[in-house]
């Protein structure tokens, strides 16, 4: 699929943006978070489905969490608060704003500085929300003489290529030309990312944990690229399905994530970490047999062909969700190697937890023409699926 470069790489910097870059305040996405079902209610729920720790931290610390209120940054933090973690948040105030009256919440952009953290002292920093270089080193700036530890989330899109399986975190990252543009686009975000890591590396040595997820999913993802498949596998009927229930995914549960997440920063781990689930764990059957069995749907599943799907111009990972060709420049996407991180804790629970969570979230948001179930933000529309569908048995 020759087009399939360009969609990722633009899918991904969308998926980047949505997971924080709102926090920064980018015009291009910002609306997708002004949506007036943004209440209590809902993000309660999300709440609902995070592991709460059976023990406290041996140590409590202080931590101080840059952004810290959409998808990750919840989960982080209410995981941080049950350990029993002093946790401060430093943001805008927009998204999310009525979520944890209770913590100390300092307000700015971090576009324009860093200075109302000046004068503090945490045991640990989690940046949520680095994507310019320009940024992190703001941080750095007040932060480095008055912190013992940072945690930066990056992504596994640093990576400047993905046509070879067991990719680790030695391989080499992408490169930008302008390394001091703040334009967030498929060819922008991931080299962007890594110059945000080389800064924290800089500045910190020896003092960094960075934190490289793969496809984030679970309750509260707003991209929908895992979302879709439990949703439209519930609604029944003929699904259109890529090329072989045989095939590798690699996903991680944002609990599973936040869980990590929280013991590096306890543990003060220092290094860099591919963070989704190893390879060969999940295949797409089984993504799409535990959605049917988690909904109790009749749905039945026709699998078709990489090359057919390029024919009738079916677009991987935006409209076939999660889901790449097992063959060329993205052959080894479901095949990263999550060894690194899974020797310091990571770990995963069974998928239908994850299929289950997501849809308990998925049914409590409102079905009005402006909420978000009134379209998904991925996914082939059920129009196109149909057609395709009988293209392929008339073939």
């Amino acid at each position: 699929m020759r087009s399939n470069r360009r969609q990722f790489l633009q899918s991904s910097a969308a998926l980047g943006a949505l997971y924080g870059l709102h926090t920064l305040g980018a015009p291009w996405i910002r609306d997708a978070f002004a949506t007036p079902w943004q209440d209590a209610a809902i993000t309660e729920l999300m709440l609902r489905h995070q592991p709460m720790a059976a023990e406290k931290a041996e140590e409590p610390m202080k931590i101080l969490v840059l952004g810290g209120t959409a998808f990750l940054g919840p989960a982080c933090v209410e995981l941080l608060r049950a350990r029993g973690h002093e946790v401060t948040l430093f943001n805008r105030g927009r998204t999310n704003a009525h979520l944890y009256p209770d913590l100390e919440q300092i307000h700015g952009d971090r576009r324009d500085g860093h200075e109302a953290l000046a004068g503090r002292k945490w045991d640990v920093v989690l940046d949520t929300s680095a994507y310019y270089p320009r940024v992190v080193n703001g941080a750095m700036d007040v932060l480095a003489g008055n912190v013992d530890h940072y945690v930066l989330i990056s992504t596994v899109s640093v990576y400047s290529r993905f046509d070879e399986r067991g990719i680790d975190e030695d391989f080499p990252v992408g490169t930008i030309e302008d390394e001091t543009t703040e334009d967030i686009t498929g060819e922008s975000y991931g080299p962007l990312k890594a110059l945000c890591e080389r800064a924290a590396y800089d500045r910190m040595p020896g003092r960094v944990t960075v934190v490289r997820p793969g496809l984030i999913v679970g309750p509260m993802d707003r991209t929908d690229r895992f979302t879709y498949w439990p949703v439209r596998v519930e609604r029944g009927g003929e699904v259109l399905a890529p090329n072989s229930p045989d095939q590798g995914i690699q996903v991680v549960d944002v609990r599973d994530l936040a869980a990590f997440i929280t013991k590096c920063s306890e543990e003060k781990v220092a290094g860099t970490y591919n963070a989704t689930s190893d390879p060969e764990r999940f295949t797409i059957g089984d993504l799409l047999d535990t959605s049917k069995q988690i909904s109790g749907s009749d749905a039945t599943f026709t699998w078709v062909s990489p090359e057919f799907l390029e024919e009738q111009e079916v677009a991987a990972w935006s409209e076939m969700p999660v889901w790449m060709p097992p063959t060329g420049e993205y052959a080894g996407f479901d095949a990263i190697d999550v060894s690194r991180a899974v020797a310091k804790g990571l770990t995963f629970r069974p998928l239908a937890k994850t299929v289950e969570a997501t849809l308990d979230w998925w049914h409590s948001m409102p079905e009005s023409t402006d909420g978000p179930r009134a379209e998904l933000r991925a996914g082939i529309a059920a129009e196109k699926e149909a057609t395709v569908l009988a293209a392929w048995k008339a073939r």
